[in-house]
């Protein structure tokens, strides 16, 4: 069963967040067993090597990647199929870009122009996180791959953590923000990253989330408290058996039937504040 509150619109002022330190440790681990199933190649001649070879990389959407640079973080972009397409950032957990490549570009083939970002460069204190974010906006924003003015924002744990609280007071940029499992434990009070709320924000969680209590659901029960005491656009859906990473197929944590409704919620939310022209 999936555990689903929401709270209407409204615009309201940013508070003011009393930061405890970001927890410098991985925040996914991956799957020990059971990831890909084994082949025994014996017997295999190199063609037959060969089709399995190519059978893999079709499947791996190529992105083209930039380094950090006086026009911002480092990327990897994945341009649509048909050329151009509206854009969405991503930005990844501490595990860094790798885990989340295939969720970039699976958007990128909605038609969407998917950038990739690190979320260590959004959410941090050695950097101008917010300002990186910026800078990966506009740039996206000239890209000729892209289509709209604004960008909707999708995060993952540290990364999600970065929309919460940086893209989601950005609504002359940013039409929308989807947080999976958002690290929260860099404030005192959840409640109050509620009040950065000026676009439309959909948090999916697992109740059993306990990694490093980085994001643990206490904290988004109190964004969902907080958000409704404001009126804001806000949906959080919890899932009741799942942990950390839920959604990533590299995951120990990893549970299909969530990832897929997750997904299902996130093109959706695409869908409706960022559409396809």
């Amino acid at each position: 069963m999936i555990v689903t509150v929401v709270a209407f619109a409204g615009w309201f002022m940013r508070g003011s967040l009393q930061r405890s330190p970001v927890p410098t440790t991985s925040l996914h681990r991956p799957r020990v067993r059971g990831t890909v199933p084994a082949v025994t190649i014996r017997g295999l001649c190199r063609w037959d090597l060969l089709v399995v070879f190519l059978v893999v990389a079709a499947g791996c959407s190529s992105g083209i990647t930039t380094g950090a640079g006086r026009d911002g973080p480092a990327q990897t972009a994945y341009p649509p199929p048909g050329g151009k397409g509206p854009i969405v950032l991503l930005l990844s957990g501490h595990s860094g870009p790798d885990y989340y490549q295939p969720i970039a570009a699976a958007v990128a083939r909605l038609g969407y122009y998917a950038v990739l970002l690190d979320g260590k460069d959004i959410l941090t204190r050695e950097q101008d996180g917010r300002g990186n974010l910026r800078q990966a906006i506009a740039r996206a924003q000239a890209s000729p791959y892209a289509l709209s003015d604004k960008t909707a924002v999708i995060g993952f744990s540290q990364g999600g953590g970065a929309a919460l609280v940086h893209a989601a007071d950005m609504p002359e940029v940013v039409s929308a923000v989807v947080a999976y499992y958002p690290q929260t434990n860099f404030v005192a009070d959840a409640s109050l990253i509620a009040r950065r709320f000026q676009v439309p924000v959909l948090i999916l969680a697992g109740q059993r989330d306990t990694y490093h209590n980085c994001c643990l659901i206490e904290s988004m029960r109190a964004i969902e408290r907080g958000a409704r005491e404001r009126s804001a656009v806000f949906e959080l859906v919890v899932y009741p058996y799942a942990e950390h990473g839920f959604n990533l197929q590299r995951s120990a944590y990893y549970r299909g039937d969530d990832e897929a409704d997750a997904w299902k919620r996130t093109v959706d939310m695409l869908r409706r504040y960022q559409p396809l022209r």
